[in-house]
């Protein structure tokens, strides 16, 4: 069984003005933007997340969290990096609006990531918008991309992904995660697409058919990781959650996302998401 470790992944953050490269519509309100910025690019790992700014503006004042996507390469060498978003408010409304060649505040890479894939089968469960870490996660679980501080000695045997939205309109960026050794498997809350249920289920069927995965990474809305821990914790299947909790500074000096968090020894403390997160064992979170 893999170790539930609660320490964070050790990285150089830095904040830059960065350009636009390309951005496209992925779904019913949901886009996918590309960023040029080597610098962070380069140390960014599955599961960790940056923050965004509007340039030369004092509204919004506070910049937002966004997880990776993946990075991009360029001749062979990393360039950039790329992250999806659902237009909600005031920050992603200006956001639908940048072009290529736009100036962007960018600070990063910030937080934790995903425990490093090994041996046995993986399967990430997402929800809404939560399927944004999981093409970096995918890649690297498969051995298409190695990415910084990473050791992986044995990848696992299976990967699958199970991608949950309310219908096919939500489902965004399908073809990115059309990867070799890859098993997607998808569900519509309403049937418009593969199956016609919660994405739970799936992770349900597996356990009774005798297909359990060894490990779970989960990320999208509260209620279903709190179904997936849930789940896990009765079959003893270890799962990481990535949480999407609101935060205002992202690197840990305002404490307006902390966590309920389980100690190695029984007692609960309050850990911030930004800084011991995003990504926290399943069986150590407390969740409403």
């Amino acid at each position: 069984m893999a170790d539930n470790n609660l320490a964070g992944l050790v990285t150089t953050s830095c904040q830059q003005r960065v350009t636009v490269v390309e951005q496209e519509q992925l779904a019913r309100s949901t886009y996918r933007i590309c960023l040029r910025c080597p610098d962070i690019a380069k140390q960014i790992v599955p599961g960790q997340f940056f923050m965004i700014r509007v340039p030369d503006s004092a509204d919004p004042l506070l910049g937002r969290p966004f997880a990776l996507f993946d990075v991009y390469e360029e001749n062979g060498e990393v360039v950039g990096l790329d992250f999806g978003y659902v237009v909600v408010g005031k920050i992603t409304n200006i956001m639908a609006d940048w072009q290529p060649g736009q100036e962007v505040e960018i600070w990063g890479p910030l937080g934790n990531g995903f425990p490093e894939p090994s041996g046995g089968s993986l399967m990430m469960i997402a929800g809404g918008i939560g399927q944004t870490p999981f093409l970096a996660t995918a890649r690297e679980a498969l051995g298409l991309h190695q990415y910084p501080n990473r050791k992986t000695d044995s990848r696992p045997t299976d990967v699958t992904l199970c991608y949950g939205a309310r219908s096919k309109e939500y489902l965004a960026g399908l073809e990115l995660f059309d990867l070799p050794g890859l098993n997607l498997e998808i569900t519509t809350d309403d049937g418009s697409a593969g199956h016609h249920g919660l994405v739970t289920q799936l992770l349900k069927k597996s356990i009774v058919e005798g297909n359990a995965p060894d490990r779970v990474y989960t990320c999208g809305p509260v209620p279903m990781m709190k179904a997936v821990r849930d789940i896990c914790l009765e079959a003893n299947i270890p799962s990481w959650l990535s949480l999407e909790t609101p935060m205002a500074c992202g690197f840990g000096a305002c404490f307006s996302c902390v966590t309920r968090v389980r100690m190695p020894d029984g007692e609960w403390d309050y850990h911030r998401t930004c800084v011991e997160g995003p990504v926290f064992p399943g069986a150590a979170l407390e969740l409403d």
